[in-house]
């Protein structure tokens, strides 16, 4: 250990407010703009002061994606780390996903130096100082971010970091955004700051009011098809456990809508299943009397499914308005901001005060109960290999075979999206995630991030195969090998883009394309996509084509990942997109 006496600057500070508020990893990818911080990291190891971990990140769009994953899992905030406005732009769609997945992320770049003449210590001395100087760097994420801000000086940073992660942990949660010149971070500080951390918590949950506890409990006693609509209320796996006791409580059915979390146990006979963008109505959805959505961004597609007319619909959201959706309505006639498990905890000692009638709730649940078995039926005959091909819907049932409760299994299955959710048929709160936003190749990076967050855990991630190409997968399984987070990825590969064959024939099913050979949406023939894992992280890797191949494939899989430590891509040809 070095027993010189160390250097307090702006980036020691930067990082010790970091420690302070429990951030494990920097997932960082440095640049020009980071002697300071390199500095100040070398120095804190030097002395033995403990700092966030540093993970390498070759692309900062695996690297925020492994944040988010990370923070999904263990709820904890992150910070990434990146190279000015090049950097900034890097993050691509991962900052799209981090903000719609509600993502508690501080992502930090540093700007170009603001003087050139040597007038302080970390001026320009690199001729692309001045070429990434632009007039607004952090414009370019401004839409997404909860909280964006510059450092100016290094005696408040720490108060501007912990106002930045109090933004990001309150509800609706999401990333942040703090930029800081060279100058700036290199800034020596005469002492260090002393931060209380009970005054910079997060904003405490907030509760229904008492109308709306009655108001709510009052049509749900009257309807005789009561239904909930959830989307990603199992953000929180307290939440889950209110929502069943309430849907029990009332004899309530439960419709998932686009869902990126395990929000009611598939196996739960009040479990009506869930809805991507299939083309027809929801049957639940269309004979519901009385609608509770709560946690959901998109709980129908009206063009596609809704509920009948005049259907009083109560929504209950720590975002009701949807603030930074510039077009979103749901025609709700009570509307709510509130935390979904404090609400629900309302709802619930409400009832256990006084209960509905016991009949008429047995009589609900029978009629769900039914439906939910026959659902189940209906989605066990589809689990059958078929004619030689390797369906959806029979490999997510093997992959289904080998997962344990220590399995947390990633959704990024675009087109797969309902096979994935109706064959994994999840029971456990916290045991699958999808990105809760919309733009592709979350799931490498988010696996990578979430076996960080779980070192004991199998984590899985199911991706289709343009997913896996948009998830830099030469970046990630490199992380995924230098630093000890094995995950298997299994890809789903119709060797092209499905979907928007899909969107096309939605919008003209008679058109031109609907007839054309040729869309120009094909990768066949498709990459090596296993052998990329292998290549750039020493991952087991194994194309299966056969539906008699499959079941010891992914056997094997399993082993490998869980005894030996070691990454595995399967790549599995299903039919052609």
């Amino acid at each position: 250990m070095d027993r010189s006496p160390p250097m307090y600057t702006a980036s020691t500070a930067f990082l010790e407010a970091l420690t302070e508020a429990g951030v494990s990893y920097i997932f960082g990818n440095f640049g020009s703009d980071h002697p300071a911080l390199i500095e100040a990291i070398a120095e804190a190891r030097a002395h033995g002061r403990r700092i966030p971990a540093i993970i390498t990140c070759p692309n900062e769009m695996a690297g925020m994606s492994a944040a988010q994953g990370y923070a999904q899992v263990s709820g904890k905030p992150q910070a990434v780390i990146v190279h000015v406005e090049c950097g900034t732009q890097s993050l691509a769609g991962a900052v799209h996903n981090a903000a719609k997945g509600r993502a508690p992320i501080l992502v930090f770049a540093g700007a170009s130096p603001f003087t050139q003449e040597g007038e302080m210590r970390g001026s320009r001395n690199e001729f692309i100082q001045w070429i990434q100087d632009v007039p607004d760097q952090r414009s370019i994420v401004r839409g997404y971010m909860k909280y964006e801000n510059e450092l100016r000086t290094g005696k408040n940073i720490k108060q501007m970091v912990h106002r930045s992660l109090q933004f990001a942990m309150s509800e609706p949660k999401g990333p942040v955004y703090l930029v800081g010149a060279r100058e700036v971070m290199e800034e020596e500080l005469a002492e260090a700051v002393s931060i209380d951390m009970a005054k910079w918590r997060p904003i405490a949950p907030a509760a229904l009011p008492q109308e709306g506890v009655e108001q709510l409990l009052a049509a749900f006693g009257q309807a005789k098809r009561p239904l909930v609509v959830t989307s990603y209320l199992g953000r929180n796996p307290d939440a889950v456990a209110q929502l069943v006791r309430f849907c029990e409580n009332v004899g309530a059915g439960v419709h998932e809508s686009v869902p990126s979390a395990m929000n009611f146990p598939h196996d739960h006979d009040l479990y009506l299943g869930n809805q991507w963008n299939e083309p027809h109505q929801n049957e639940a959805l269309g004979e519901a009397d009385c609608i509770l959505v709560i946690d959901s961004d998109v709980p129908w597609i009206p063009t596609i499914s809704r509920p009948a007319d005049g259907v009083p619909i109560f929504h209950i959201d720590v975002d009701p308005l949807k603030e930074k959706m510039p077009l979103w309505y749901i025609g709700a006639e009570h509307s709510f901001r509130a935390d979904a498990a404090t609400a629900l905890g309302q709802l619930n000692e409400a009832l256990a005060a006084r209960p509905f009638d016991g009949a008429r709730v047995a009589e609900r649940r029978e009629r769900f109960a039914a439906k939910s078995r026959a659902r189940r039926e209906r989605l066990a005959a589809l689990e059958i290999g078929n004619d030689g091909i390797i369906t959806p819907e029979f490999l997510t049932a093997v992959v289904r075979r080998h997962v344990d409760d220590d399995t947390i299994v990633l959704n990024e299955g675009i087109t797969s999206y309902p096979a994935v959710s109706n064959h994994m048929a999840m029971t456990r709160p916290g045991s699958i995630f999808a990105s809760g936003g919309g733009s592709l190749g979350w799931n490498g990076g988010a696996a990578f991030g979430a076996k960080l967050a779980a070192p004991d855990k199998t984590v899985v991630a199911l991706t289709g195969d343009g997913s896996y190409m948009f998830s830099i997968p030469a970046s990630v399984h490199w992380m995924a090998a230098k630093y000890g987070a094995p995950f298997l990825q299994v890809v789903y590969n119709n060797r092209g883009w499905k979907a928007p064959r899909f969107s096309t024939l939605g919008v003209h099913p008679d058109g031109y394309a609907s007839r054309a050979n040729n869309l120009d949406l094909s990768f066949d023939p498709p990459p090596d996509y296993a052998g990329i894992a292998k290549a750039a992280g020493g991952a087991h890797a194994r194309k299966v084509e056969r539906p008699e191949e499959l079941e010891d494939a992914v056997a094997e899989a399993f082993r490998i990942v869980r005894e030996e430590k070691r990454s595995a891509v399967l790549d599995v040809w299903l039919q052609h997109g």
